[in-house]
Protein backbone atom coordinates (compact mmCIF):
# COMPACT_ATOMS: atom_id res chain seq x y z
CA UNK A 1 0.00 0.00 0.00
CA UNK A 2 0.84 3.50 -0.86
CA UNK A 3 1.62 5.54 2.09
CA UNK A 4 1.71 9.20 1.38
CA UNK A 5 -0.23 10.90 -0.94
CA UNK A 6 0.03 14.66 -1.41
CA UNK A 7 -2.37 17.89 -2.35
CA UNK A 8 -0.70 21.34 -3.78
CA UNK A 9 2.77 22.50 -4.18
CA UNK A 10 6.24 21.98 -1.84
CA UNK A 11 6.99 23.46 0.72
CA UNK A 12 4.58 20.66 2.69
CA UNK A 13 4.18 22.22 5.97
CA UNK A 14 0.56 20.07 6.94
CA UNK A 15 0.25 16.78 7.65
CA UNK A 16 -3.39 15.34 8.03
CA UNK A 17 -3.51 12.32 9.77
CA UNK A 18 -6.88 9.42 9.67
CA UNK A 19 -8.51 7.73 12.18
CA UNK A 20 -9.50 4.43 12.34
CA UNK A 21 -6.61 2.99 12.98
CA UNK A 22 -7.02 1.09 9.65
CA UNK A 23 -9.04 3.67 7.82
CA UNK A 24 -6.92 5.31 5.40
CA UNK A 25 -8.55 8.09 3.14
CA UNK A 26 -10.82 9.49 5.08
CA UNK A 27 -9.12 12.75 5.74
CA UNK A 28 -8.66 13.53 2.05
CA UNK A 29 -11.99 15.90 1.73
CA UNK A 30 -10.12 18.29 4.11
CA UNK A 31 -6.73 17.61 2.18
CA UNK A 32 -8.49 19.15 -0.60
CA UNK A 33 -10.35 21.77 1.25
CA UNK A 34 -6.90 23.44 2.60
CA UNK A 35 -5.13 23.08 -0.48
CA UNK A 36 -4.87 26.40 -1.54
CA UNK A 37 -2.08 28.28 -1.14
CA UNK A 38 -0.72 25.37 1.01
CA UNK A 39 1.13 21.81 0.27
CA UNK A 40 -0.66 19.17 2.35
CA UNK A 41 0.40 16.11 3.16
CA UNK A 42 -1.79 12.73 3.69
CA UNK A 43 0.11 10.15 5.37
CA UNK A 44 -1.61 6.83 4.53
CA UNK A 45 -0.68 4.42 8.34
CA UNK A 46 0.20 1.25 7.34
CA UNK A 47 2.43 -0.22 10.28
CA UNK A 48 0.82 -2.66 12.72
CA UNK A 49 1.53 -1.40 15.79
CA UNK A 50 1.55 2.08 17.87
CA UNK A 51 5.22 1.77 17.30
CA UNK A 52 5.46 1.56 13.98
CA UNK A 53 2.99 4.39 13.41
CA UNK A 54 5.02 6.60 15.16
CA UNK A 55 8.25 5.65 13.66
CA UNK A 56 6.30 5.88 10.24
CA UNK A 57 4.66 9.03 10.28
CA UNK A 58 7.99 10.37 11.85
CA UNK A 59 10.01 9.04 8.48
CA UNK A 60 7.00 10.43 6.24
CA UNK A 61 7.54 13.68 7.75
CA UNK A 62 11.53 13.77 8.32
CA UNK A 63 11.64 12.52 4.05
CA UNK A 64 8.56 15.08 2.72
CA UNK A 65 7.70 17.99 5.14
CA UNK A 66 9.03 21.15 5.70
CA UNK A 67 9.77 20.95 9.16
CA UNK A 68 8.51 21.30 11.35
CA UNK A 69 4.87 20.99 10.13
CA UNK A 70 1.53 21.33 11.74
CA UNK A 71 -0.48 18.07 12.16
CA UNK A 72 -4.18 17.67 11.72
CA UNK A 73 -5.01 14.59 13.28
CA UNK A 74 -8.66 13.09 13.11
CA UNK A 75 -9.86 10.32 15.93
CA UNK A 76 -7.27 7.74 16.20
CA UNK A 77 -5.02 10.53 14.06
CA UNK A 78 -5.12 12.71 16.90
CA UNK A 79 -3.75 10.50 19.32
CA UNK A 80 -1.12 9.60 16.59
CA UNK A 81 -0.66 13.06 16.26
CA UNK A 82 0.10 13.64 19.90
CA UNK A 83 2.54 11.01 20.22
CA UNK A 84 4.66 12.41 17.51
CA UNK A 85 4.80 15.56 18.94
CA UNK A 86 5.86 14.17 21.90
CA UNK A 87 8.73 10.91 21.25
CA UNK A 88 9.81 13.77 18.16
CA UNK A 89 8.94 17.70 19.09
CA UNK A 90 11.40 19.33 16.43
CA UNK A 91 8.98 17.67 13.95
CA UNK A 92 5.71 19.40 15.27
CA UNK A 93 4.91 23.12 15.13
CA UNK A 94 1.43 23.28 15.91
CA UNK A 95 -0.75 19.83 16.87
CA UNK A 96 -4.56 19.98 15.67
CA UNK A 97 -6.62 17.45 17.35
CA UNK A 98 -10.68 16.84 15.71
CA UNK A 99 -12.64 14.23 17.47
CA UNK A 100 -10.11 13.12 19.42
CA UNK A 101 -11.00 10.20 21.99
CA UNK A 102 -10.56 10.47 25.43
CA UNK A 103 -7.42 10.53 27.20
CA UNK A 104 -8.35 9.16 30.18
CA UNK A 105 -10.25 5.47 31.02
CA UNK A 106 -13.24 7.05 32.85
CA UNK A 107 -14.55 8.79 30.01
CA UNK A 108 -14.85 5.51 28.19
CA UNK A 109 -17.95 4.29 29.47
CA UNK A 110 -20.14 7.64 28.36
CA UNK A 111 -19.04 6.89 25.19
CA UNK A 112 -20.28 3.78 24.46
CA UNK A 113 -23.62 4.29 26.16
CA UNK A 114 -24.33 7.29 24.18
CA UNK A 115 -23.74 5.36 20.93
CA UNK A 116 -25.67 2.42 21.93
CA UNK A 117 -28.37 5.20 23.02
CA UNK A 118 -28.49 6.50 19.54
CA UNK A 119 -29.47 2.62 17.46
CA UNK A 120 -32.46 0.61 17.58
CA UNK A 121 -32.50 -2.68 19.54
CA UNK A 122 -31.88 -4.23 16.07
CA UNK A 123 -28.75 -2.07 15.31
CA UNK A 124 -27.53 -2.24 19.25
CA UNK A 125 -27.03 -6.75 18.57
CA UNK A 126 -25.64 -5.74 15.66
CA UNK A 127 -23.06 -3.46 17.15
CA UNK A 128 -22.06 -5.59 20.05
CA UNK A 129 -22.13 -8.37 17.09
CA UNK A 130 -19.49 -6.71 14.98
CA UNK A 131 -17.38 -5.57 18.09
CA UNK A 132 -17.29 -9.20 19.15
CA UNK A 133 -15.86 -10.30 15.39
CA UNK A 134 -13.15 -7.28 15.22
CA UNK A 135 -11.71 -8.94 18.49
CA UNK A 136 -11.91 -12.37 17.59
CA UNK A 137 -8.47 -12.55 15.37
CA UNK A 138 -10.73 -16.16 13.72
CA UNK A 139 -13.41 -14.39 12.42
CA UNK A 140 -13.91 -13.88 8.73
CA UNK A 141 -14.18 -10.64 6.66
CA UNK A 142 -12.46 -8.73 9.05
CA UNK A 143 -12.53 -5.83 6.82
CA UNK A 144 -15.84 -5.54 5.86
CA UNK A 145 -16.93 -5.62 9.60
CA UNK A 146 -14.62 -2.94 10.41
CA UNK A 147 -16.32 -1.21 7.56
CA UNK A 148 -19.65 -1.82 8.86
CA UNK A 149 -19.08 -0.82 12.72
CA UNK A 150 -18.03 2.08 10.64
CA UNK A 151 -21.23 2.67 8.73
CA UNK A 152 -23.07 1.74 12.43
CA UNK A 153 -21.10 4.58 14.20
CA UNK A 154 -21.46 7.25 11.59
CA UNK A 155 -25.22 6.86 12.52
CA UNK A 156 -24.32 7.25 15.96
CA UNK A 157 -21.95 9.55 16.08
CA UNK A 158 -23.34 12.40 12.91
CA UNK A 159 -25.87 15.23 14.04
CA UNK A 160 -27.17 16.06 10.32
CA UNK A 161 -24.11 14.59 7.96
CA UNK A 162 -24.04 15.46 4.48
CA UNK A 163 -23.66 13.10 2.02
CA UNK A 164 -21.86 12.29 -1.43
CA UNK A 165 -18.15 13.96 -0.63
CA UNK A 166 -16.91 11.12 1.45
CA UNK A 167 -13.92 9.86 -0.68
CA UNK A 168 -13.31 5.75 -0.91
CA UNK A 169 -11.61 5.05 2.48
CA UNK A 170 -9.29 1.25 2.50
CA UNK A 171 -10.78 -0.41 5.35
CA UNK A 172 -7.99 -2.26 7.40
CA UNK A 173 -9.02 -4.53 10.45
CA UNK A 174 -5.93 -6.53 10.93
CA UNK A 175 -4.37 -2.99 11.48
CA UNK A 176 -7.24 -1.43 13.04
CA UNK A 177 -7.07 -4.60 15.89
CA UNK A 178 -3.22 -4.50 16.62
CA UNK A 179 -2.81 -0.95 16.84
CA UNK A 180 -6.25 -0.06 18.77
CA UNK A 181 -4.97 -3.15 21.12
CA UNK A 182 -1.98 -0.71 22.22
CA UNK A 183 -3.51 2.01 22.35
CA UNK A 184 -6.23 1.40 24.91
CA UNK A 185 -3.81 -0.08 26.87
CA UNK A 186 -1.88 3.35 26.75
CA UNK A 187 -4.24 4.75 28.05
CA UNK A 188 -6.16 2.65 30.87
CA UNK A 189 -2.64 2.66 32.01
CA UNK A 190 -2.07 6.47 32.33
CA UNK A 191 1.03 6.35 29.74
CA UNK A 192 -1.02 8.05 26.88
CA UNK A 193 -1.94 11.42 29.06
CA UNK A 194 1.57 11.29 30.82
CA UNK A 195 3.34 12.01 27.76
CA UNK A 196 1.91 15.09 27.36
CA UNK A 197 5.11 16.46 30.03
CA UNK A 198 7.05 16.03 26.66
CA UNK A 199 4.48 17.99 24.17
CA UNK A 200 6.31 21.46 22.52
CA UNK A 201 4.28 22.54 20.50
CA UNK A 202 0.96 24.60 21.19
CA UNK A 203 -2.14 21.81 21.01
CA UNK A 204 -5.72 22.64 19.96
CA UNK A 205 -8.85 20.75 20.08
CA UNK A 206 -11.40 20.94 17.42
CA UNK A 207 -14.82 18.92 18.88
CA UNK A 208 -18.61 18.97 18.23
CA UNK A 209 -20.85 18.91 21.10
CA UNK A 210 -23.06 15.88 19.66
CA UNK A 211 -19.50 13.25 19.10
CA UNK A 212 -20.07 10.74 21.61
CA UNK A 213 -16.31 11.20 22.52
CA UNK A 214 -16.80 12.71 25.34
CA UNK A 215 -15.51 16.58 25.22
CA UNK A 216 -14.47 16.81 29.33
CA UNK A 217 -12.56 13.75 28.19
CA UNK A 218 -10.06 15.67 26.04
CA UNK A 219 -10.53 19.35 27.54
CA UNK A 220 -10.31 18.87 31.11
CA UNK A 221 -7.11 16.51 31.16
CA UNK A 222 -5.48 17.81 27.97
CA UNK A 223 -6.21 21.29 29.83
CA UNK A 224 -4.49 20.21 33.09
CA UNK A 225 -1.60 18.80 31.57
CA UNK A 226 -0.69 21.06 28.72
CA UNK A 227 1.03 24.61 28.89
CA UNK A 228 -0.51 25.94 25.28
CA UNK A 229 -3.90 24.03 25.03
CA UNK A 230 -7.01 25.69 23.55
CA UNK A 231 -10.36 24.00 23.17
CA UNK A 232 -13.12 24.60 20.41
CA UNK A 233 -16.49 23.11 20.76
CA UNK A 234 -18.52 23.54 17.62
CA UNK A 235 -22.18 23.61 17.98
CA UNK A 236 -24.84 21.00 15.56
CA UNK A 237 -21.75 18.86 15.33
CA UNK A 238 -20.49 15.33 15.40
CA UNK A 239 -17.63 13.39 15.15
CA UNK A 240 -16.75 14.28 11.64
CA UNK A 241 -17.26 18.38 11.13
CA UNK A 242 -16.44 18.29 7.57
CA UNK A 243 -19.22 16.11 7.04
CA UNK A 244 -21.93 18.59 8.71
CA UNK A 245 -24.16 20.15 7.39
CA UNK A 246 -24.58 22.91 10.23
CA UNK A 247 -21.27 23.31 11.61
CA UNK A 248 -18.78 22.25 8.26
CA UNK A 249 -18.58 26.19 7.93
CA UNK A 250 -17.43 27.19 11.49
CA UNK A 251 -15.30 24.05 11.43
CA UNK A 252 -13.27 25.08 8.18
CA UNK A 253 -12.95 28.64 9.63
CA UNK A 254 -11.30 27.52 12.94
CA UNK A 255 -9.12 25.10 10.85
CA UNK A 256 -7.86 28.15 8.44
CA UNK A 257 -7.14 30.47 11.24
CA UNK A 258 -5.00 27.97 13.50
CA UNK A 259 -3.40 27.19 10.39
CA UNK A 260 -2.77 31.06 10.17
CA UNK A 261 -1.63 31.85 13.60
Amino acid sequence: MINLRTYGQAPYQVAVIHGGPGAAGEMAPVAHKLTSGRGILEPLQTAGSVAGQVEELKTILEENGNLPVTLIGYSWGAWLGFLVAAHHPSLVRKLVLIGSGPFEEKYVARFQETRLSRLSEDERTEYRSVLARLSDPRAQSQDASLERLGELASKTDSYDPLRGEQEAIAFQAEIHQRVWQDAVEMRRSGRLLGLAKQVRCPVVAIHGDYDPHSAEGVQEPLSAALKDFRFHLLEHCGHTPWMERQAREAFYHTLKDELQS
